[in-house]
């Protein structure tokens, strides 16, 4: 089964743009005066002004010996030069954003992978990247801002943009590295056709109009910033309002400021914008229409608190830099938003694939695939990924999950996320949404640690709320009741901030190495069958084979691999607190499901 949005293949005038130039071109057309960039304590960027400064650009780089698919490092703090730079060396080269606070070996890394023409950044900015450049004689061109929000010059700028070459459709508009946590960063070129279908597609999915005004708060050296907050508020010509990035007590005085009828954020900010309702307040009249969230997944108190707070629907999609970002989204009100789905297919087509390459029928869990416009054609010069990474024309992405007989998307988290122990499967989000149902409880992080026998266990960071106090044990216990035993975490570690990465997604991948959190270790048992030793083995022996209508089990017998499982556990541990008048707790017989090892738990308890 595959699903495919739907959405047609033009932009609002029903003319398809095969650039970024072209699109442009059409609003400084249709609507020169209305704002396109917008920003805090700068005049507004029009949008004939947006495609001056566009022409000024590419005729800047063009001037030094740049062409169309030649790479242009763009290293500038969040902001709307990082807007209109992305825009300007896209429309006639390449675009090649990078994290302004990489340090100079992650900048020598990109920039020698990119072969980088030029490096364009913020005039004055103290960063390593000037002497690496140098050192690798890639051209430094320093960008100075201009009155306007987002306008700026460059070195060497000709007054007159003269006779320009502009970019197509097939040529590549963006680069962009992946995140490389559990291997090298592999480069993802995205085309102008690519960016394009991209933007038309989200601005599909929220119905996006030139009266739209999106409040970006998301870096713009990210796929997620620059799609969905920038391009696609453009493509629909609105206009788009580029901060400095998330400063809770700024984001409320932006909000009545701009008066934005949207915004677009990964869950750990809408956390803290959530968080600072409290404290600073709602603007009166929330000018909202929606929330978007994307890039990992939304708990679901975060998203009913949001709702709550702002009177507005909390929009949940799903997307990927390969994907040019949007693949799936959550439908606006009135139809159906469904609890736990990422929505339906909303930019490319989505099926669910097994590991042998075949398409799976509805409800069928396997790992997600996609085709489409809005895919990257493959990793640059990395064909043993590109092997990995394509089968029959579909692109892998690593994350399980179903569809439903609606079209909508479930997902159980990245392949590489999923903690395998000992052949169970575990969603680490379905462990983190039961840690955050507890009062006591801010934010959680569930994370594979490694395990001698199983291969990995279940771990969870934790951050409390203020003035909370609880015990790991406690919230294993709570855990416990609502999951299955192997779900569970055998480590709780409470933190005062969840590790996120450079964009605010959190780093669940490498967690147990950064915690320093060994391996658990399992005792050795006896491989042959061992009858009950003394009285307390021989009545919790019995009373295992009683609830499980089974053969008296020898103590080294594992509960859950004889056929137990929760339901099955908590009456076991009922009766032994019955019969023994003992306080054994679930999460003690999680722990130790072995006849030997409940009665060496409940021993020192008898005989004190």
């Amino acid at each position: 089964m595959s699903i495919s949005s739907g959405t047609p293949g033009e932009d609002v005038g029903g003319r398809q743009p095969s650039g970024i130039d072209t699109l442009l071109r059409r609003w400084a057309h249709d609507a020169p005066e209305s704002h396109a960039i917008l920003a805090p304590g700068r005049s507004p960027l029009t949008y004939e002004m947006l495609r001056r400064q566009v022409l000024d650009t590419a005729a800047a780089l063009q001037l030094r010996g740049i062409r169309r698919n030649e790479r242009v490092a763009i290293i500038i703090p969040n902001g709307p030069e990082m807007a209109t730079a992305f825009l300007g060396v896209a429309a006639a080269a390449t675009s090649a954003p990078l994290n302004p606070a990489y340090g100079a070996q992650e900048l020598d890394f990109y920039l020698g992978d990119l072969d980088a023409k030029a490096l364009i950044i913020a005039a004055g900015l103290d960063s390593p990247a000037r002497d690496v450049a140098s050192r690798r004689g890639i051209p430094v061109i320093d960008l100075t801002p201009g009155d306007s929000a987002g306008g700026f010059t460059l070195g060497g700028t000709p007054d007159s943009a003269g006779e320009v070459e502009f970019a197509g459709a097939g040529d590549v508009a963006l680069v962009l590295h992946t995140s490389g946590t559990t291997s090298r960063p592999k480069q993802v070129p995205l085309t102008h056709a690519n960016i394009c279908a991209s933007a038309r597609h989200i601005g599909a999915a929220l119905a996006l109009e030139p009266g739209d005004r999106c409040l970006n708060i998301m870096p713009l050296f990210h796929i997620h910033g620059l799609m969905a907050a920038v391009l696609a508020s453009l493509t629909a010509g609105g206009s788009v309002v580029c901060t400095p990035g998330l400063t809770v007590a700024k984001f409320f005085e932006w909000m009545g400021e701009f008066r934005p009828t949207w915004y677009t954020a990964v869950p750990t900010m809408h956390h803290s914008v959530l968080s600072g309702a409290g404290v600073h307040g709602v603007p009166d009249k929330c000018s909202l229409r929606f929330i978007r969230s994307s890039s990992s997944a939304l708990p679901r108190q975060t998203l009913m608190g949001l709702e709550k707070t702002f009177g507005v629907p909390v929009i949940e999609a799903y997307g990927m830099t390969e994907a040019a970002h949007q693949m799936a989204s959550n439908p606006l009100p009135p139809r159906a938003r469904k609890q736990g789905s990422v929505g339906v297919a909303a930019g490319p087509e989505i099926a669910i694939m097994d590991d042998s390459g075949a398409l799976l029928p509805t409800g069928a869990t396997g790992e997600v695939v996609i085709r489409g416009p809005d895919v990257t054609a493959g990793y640059a010069g990395n064909p043993a990924a590109n092997a990995a990474a394509f089968t029959n024309g579909w692109f892998r992405t690593c994350y399980q999950g179903s569809l439903d007989a609606d079209g909508y998307l479930f997902l159980q988290g990245r392949l590489k996320e999923l903690i395998n122990r000992g052949g169970e499967k575990i969603s680490p989000v379905e462990v983190d949404e039961v840690l955050m149902d507890h009062p006591a409880v801010l934010q959680a992080l569930t994370f594979a640690i490694p395990h001698a026998t199983l291969g990995e266990e279940v771990a969870a960071a934790v951050v409390l709320r203020e003035s909370s106090a609880v015990t790991e044990r406690t919230l294993r216990d709570f855990v416990s009741l609502r999951l299955a035993y192997f779900k569970t975490p055998r480590r709780i570690v409470f933190l005062d901030a969840i590790p996120k990465g450079a964009t605010g997604k959190p780093q669940r991948i490498g967690l147990a190495e950064r915690l320093q959190i060994g391996a658990l270790q399992s005792e050795a048992r006896p491989a042959e069958h061992v009858e009950a030793r003394n009285a307390v083995e021989e009545i919790v022996a019995d009373l295992w084979a009683d609830v499980l209508g089974s053969e008296v089990p020898g103590v080294y017998d594992n509960f859950f691999d004889a056929g137990g499982d929760s339901v099955h556990a908590t009456l076991l541990v009922s009766r032994v607190r019955e019969a023994l008048a003992v306080e054994l707790s679930l999460i003690d017989f999680f722990d130790a499901p072995t006849v030997a090892d409940v009665a060496a738990v409940i021993a020192p308890m008898l005989y004190a």
